[in-house]
């Protein structure tokens, strides 16, 4: 049994529709030619991967899929409201410098919708709410490697669904790159990779394979402080509504010249270049965290028990990552989560030249009431370079404004 106060360490990076329902048994996928999958539709929210679940027999939840994370915890607000068990008291770190202070969960069980004979326990519960905002979405828990590595799991980011692959039978004959992984004493996945910065040569190390991030690239402080990163004629911006289990992480972010994952070099990847002195980010026993916008380039397998991941590319691969940016840091709030408050603003960016303040509220964007969107889609027209007419409220006022994406690294 674990101690009554202890510290563990979750990944979880927040980088500023409800799915339909769970298909049966399907033909098998065509590159595990001796098993059958399990397809398990997901929401990917502001470019994390939710899935429902239910705890206890409770009505469908809303789960973070999350690498990056090795048990099942459930939001503190919801354990309560489900009358779970809890007991005793821990403390939970992550990227953020802080920590949470939680409970243990005794006597309780998750099963995800369309794999119901496949029971986690829910071990910790810890307070989720300050993820929410950023997200546009209830959270109300984390599931993490001890449920991934009773399968295969299939990422496949364009179709929007998790193939659950039976890992005795699992045999892959595709043409993707398989990749040596190994959980670390967190549960957290861990594969050797390089990064390049020009003129330089490529550093190896090991990060962590963070699916419940929706940044790019993380160097951690203590790699980046030994590399003297970013040099003194790198291009980089404060870092804009970053949020982990343990608060805001700082640093700066800009673009190093590549990412080399076994075969695969991703170029000019957006990379945080963390400066953290606590939390998952100043850990120096790896060198950095690949998150969501490299890992949606792939289609993923997590093969845990043959100790790889194999990656495919998709049709994004050669895309480039966040072209233009607006310097705007949004949040969500109210009821159903659909008002769009922003939150920070960067100097120098689209969003300041705009006119745009801390705490205006966006109503209107292209003609399009707030009603008919979500934190997600706003993010994603504001990665497009073309100029988008905005409707604020600031106080008693109505304004109406113009933003232009650019890029800004």
């Amino acid at each position: 049994m674990m101690n009554r106060r202890q510290l563990i360490a979750l990944f979880f990076v927040l980088a500023c529709s409800v799915a339909a329902s769970p298909r049966a048994v399907v033909p098998v996928h065509q590159k595990a030619a001796d098993a059958a999958a399990v397809v398990i539709p997901f929401e990917l929210v502001n470019r994390h991967i939710l899935i429902k679940v239910r705890i206890n027999n409770s009505a469908p939840l809303s789960f973070i899929l999350d690498t990056g994370d090795k048990l099942a915890i459930v939001n503190l607000a919801r354990a309560r409201a489900l009358g779970l068990n809890l007991q005793g008291q821990i403390n939970v770190g992550g990227a953020g410098a802080g920590t949470l202070n939680g409970s243990f969960v005794r006597n309780a069980s998750l099963t995800v919708a369309g794999l119901e004979g496949n029971t986690e326990p829910v071990v910790l519960t810890i307070p989720l709410e300050n993820l929410e905002p950023r997200l546009g979405h209830a959270v109300d828990g984390i599931i993490g490697s001890d449920f991934m590595r009773k399968f295969v799991i299939e990422i496949d980011y364009p179709a929007r669904v998790l193939r659950f692959y039976d890992k005795d039978k699992f045999a892959y004959s595709g043409s993707g790159d398989s990749i040596p992984v190994r959980l670390n004493s967190s549960g957290h996945a861990v594969i050797p990779a390089e990064f390049a910065v020009a003129g330089r040569a490529a550093v190896k190390g090991n990060f962590v394979v963070d699916i419940g991030s929706g940044g790019a690239l993380v160097l951690h402080n203590p790699i980046v402080e030994a590399e003297h990163l970013p040099p003194p004629d790198q291009k980089t911006i404060l870092t804009l509504g970053g949020v982990g289990a343990g608060g805001k992480v700082s640093g700066r972010i800009g673009r190093i010249a590549a990412l080399i994952i076994g075969k695969y070099r991703i170029d000019e990847p957006v990379t945080l270049f963390s400066s953290d002195k606590a939390g998952a980010f100043a850990n120096a026993e790896q060198q950095g965290n690949i998150g969501e916008r490299i890992l949606s380039k792939f289609t993923a397998f997590l093969d845990y028990a043959h100790g790889r991941i194999i990656l495919e590319p998709n049709a994004s691969f050669k895309n480039p990552i966040s072209p233009v940016m607006s310097g705007l840091g949004l949040v969500s709030e109210g009821a159903n989560y659909m008002t769009f408050r922003v939150d920070e603003l960067l100097e120098d960016s689209p969003a300041s030249e705009a006119g745009l303040r801390k705490d205006d509220i966006i109503l209107a964007a292209d003609a399009r009431p707030t009603a008919e969107l979500t934190l997600t889609s706003l993010n994603e027209m504001f990665e497009q370079p073309v100029a988008h007419k905005l409707s604020v409220r600031r106080g008693e006022q109505t304004l109406q404004v113009t933003l232009t994406p650019r890029k800004l690294i």
